[in-house]
């Protein structure tokens, strides 16, 4: 298996409930901080954004970037999985 530097997804959680988001991004998480991966990922999803490090931010044609000082690993809301 290939072991790439860098994972991209777009909207990865878009159309999934509450429960499977949380699955899907603790198994993203999981990759990143196993293989040192630089993720970049684009979402709507504030509670997902908040999980990164560092935020890139589009409005009105312009881009800020964000560094997040108190990240935290990713916690699923649900337990038993």
């Amino acid at each position: 298996m290939k072991k790439p530097k860098v994972l991209l997804a777009d909207e990865p959680t878009g159309n999934l409930d509450e429960g499977t988001r949380d699955d899907i991004m603790g198994l993203l998480e999981g990759l990143w901080h196993e293989y040192g991966l630089t993720f970049v990922m684009v979402t709507h999803d504030s509670s997902i954004a908040r999980r990164a490090p560092r935020l890139a931010t589009i409005k009105a044609g312009r881009i800020t970037l964000t560094e997040q000082h108190a990240h935290h690993a990713y916690a699923p809301a649900r337990q038993g999985h």
